[in-house]
């Protein structure tokens, strides 16, 4: 009788594997970046972490005995979710893995936005010593968090040590630990003239593309700083890039783009009040143990157990 297989496509440490051996020891495990080392194992693996493009021939086709998804991001926008859907394959996220670094990055633009530092690092290079008209305080202003999930959530409870107001947007309203107003996503317009930094933490969805148009950024004070880590579609880049130009807010960080890589005939690379950083916000060094441990471990111990993964279960009508 053929073994179970999963088929995990990034490169794991031993102790990680060791972990999922412990639960399903009988199975056959494949672990790699490799696309040789997976590639031929696609057609009859009941398991998937990490969804890699071309999989579709092999994990979608009438013979595929694919059962369960596992992504390695938190956002799933990329996947062929409908197809998904109609051969009732169970999807989970990486959702939840990213809540320090992507917080701590938002934290470096906003810093870095208000205290100039890019514009520092600019004259050093230049060997420049100046001013550069810094006068800005984070202390005390008021930051709009734009999808209040686990990264929304920890970026707010950082806001605090800096004793912001914090204002939340989430799908539900419901209220959530360091947010001192929740609002539902259709009173967006309601939170944004109230906000110095606006930071987006959404998903991309269909409800959620292009939300953050002409009509948005115009709500927003001129002092503003916009910060989105988000997906790039969420925002219609040609208004933002007007937004910045003409003063309608003072400035942007991003991390993500309408097309990636940014193109360089982007006028966003040479304004002097955006920092760019190239969709890096949820890097770190304990991504892969934390998707193992948090998400992957306690999903198969359910699975395996007769019951759906419930950790991060993606529902496809919403779209995450």
């Amino acid at each position: 009788m053929q073994k179970r297989k999963i088929v995990i496509t990034h490169h794991l440490h031993q102790n990680l594997i060791e972990q999922i051996k412990e639960i399903i020891p009988d199975w056959s495990i494949i672990v790699g970046n490799d696309r040789d080392i997976w590639q031929e194992h696609l057609h009859d693996a009941e398991i998937i972490a990490g969804w890699k493009k071309g999989m579709e021939e092999e994990c979608l086709a009438p013979q595929s005995k694919l059962k369960w998804l596992q992504t390695w991001s938190a956002g799933v926008d990329s996947l062929p979710l409908e197809s998904l859907e109609s051969k009732n394959i169970t999807v989970t996220s990486a959702n939840g893995v990213h809540a320090y670094p992507i917080s701590e990055s938002i934290f470096a633009l906003m810093l870095g936005l208000t205290r100039k530092i890019h514009t520092y690092v600019k004259n050093q290079q230049e060997k420049k010593w100046h001013h550069s008209g810094i006068k800005l305080e984070m202390h005390e202003k008021t930051i709009g968090i734009i999808g209040v999930g686990a990264i929304g959530k920890e970026t707010a409870k950082i806001a605090k040590a800096f004793g912001m107001k914090v204002l939340g947007v989430r799908h539900s309203g419901k209220q959530q630990e360091y947010v001192d107003e929740m609002y539902s996503t259709d009173q967006v317009d309601v939170v944004l003239p109230n906000c110095d930094y606006v930071v987006v933490t959404l998903p991309l969805t269909k409800d959620t593309k292009h939300l953050f148009d002409s009509k948005k950024f115009d709500l927003m004070k001129p002092s503003a700083f916009f910060i989105n880590i988000g997906r790039g579609e969420i925002v219609v880049e040609d208004h933002l890039i007007r937004a910045l130009q003409n003063g309608i807010i003072a400035g942007a960080g991003l991390d993500v783009f309408e097309q990636e890589p940014l193109s360089g005939d982007s006028p966003l690379w040479e304004m002097e009040n955006v920092i760019i950083t190239p969709h890096i916000a949820g890097s770190t060094e304990h991504y892969n143990q934390r998707v193992i441990e948090n998400v992957l471990l306690p999903n198969l111990k359910n699975y395996i157990s007769g019951n759906l993964p419930s950790v991060n279960h993606v529902n496809f009508s919403k779209g995450y």
